[in-house]
């Protein structure tokens, strides 16, 4: 589990491509301390294993369903990721809880300066839309966001200076592609309504609902 709080940006220092999956291996600094092989490490939002490393370095394995549901089959040497360890019980959750595990991909399609702050409007499928509310939480390549405008097309992020300075979110380009995981509560509350004790039976959401099943 990861909080979306991005700990360094990395730099891609090399891939080796499959037919379908790859190898890539990343540059870190503080990213590096009391790194163990089998440890997760969220890139882009994706956690990955590490399989290797060295006092600089360290390498994962991607398979090919992660290439196909994600930006990282896009990457090439000297591309900048996001990276963060995984959470220790002891850290604080500053962000949101996020799995690592993306739910798909968006596009960015506008980015608007307002004064201090950078407006980013990303276009993604209905079946990512539906789970992202306004004031919500969402991980766009593993940064913990606050949705501040979503309709049946776009959502929108404002990105502070520190965010900005922290992440590769302001590197990108309009077009380029980002990963997105939306916030696990909603797809669990979905999850639930698809199986009741009767299929064919419609619940509606309500605190009695909520209560029952332990939300």
């Amino acid at each position: 589990m990861f909080t979306g709080l991005i700990e360094e940006i990395g730099e891609i220092k090399s891939i080796v491509k499959g037919a379908k999956s790859a190898r890539i291996t990343i540059k870190g600094e503080k990213i590096m301390s009391g790194l163990k092989i089998g440890d997760s490490i969220s890139t882009n939002g994706v956690c990955l294993t590490v399989t290797e490393f060295n006092n600089n370095s360290f390498s994962v394995d991607v398979m090919a369903e992660t290439i196909r549901n994600s930006n990282l089959g896009k990457l090439k040497s000297g591309f900048y990721v996001n990276l963060e360890r995984a959470l220790m019980a002891s850290d604080r959750i500053g962000g949101h809880i996020v799995s690592g595990h993306i739910d798909g991909i968006g596009t960015v399609i506008d980015l608007t300066n307002e004064e201090n702050a950078t407006w980013v409007s990303v276009e993604t499928s209905k079946d990512i839309l539906k789970y992202i509310v306004q004031r919500g939480s969402v991980a766009i390549d593993g940064i913990s966001l606050t949705v501040a405008y979503v309709n049946e097309d776009i959502f929108k992020v404002s990105i502070i200076p520190h965010t900005k300075g922290e992440t590769t979110l302001l590197i990108k380009k309009i077009g380029d592609v980002v990963n997105l995981e939306c916030d696990m509560m909603a797809k669990y509350i979905e999850k639930l309504l698809k199986y009741g004790d009767t299929p064919k039976e419609k619940k509606s959401i309500n605190m009695n609902f909520l209560e029952e099943n332990g939300f």
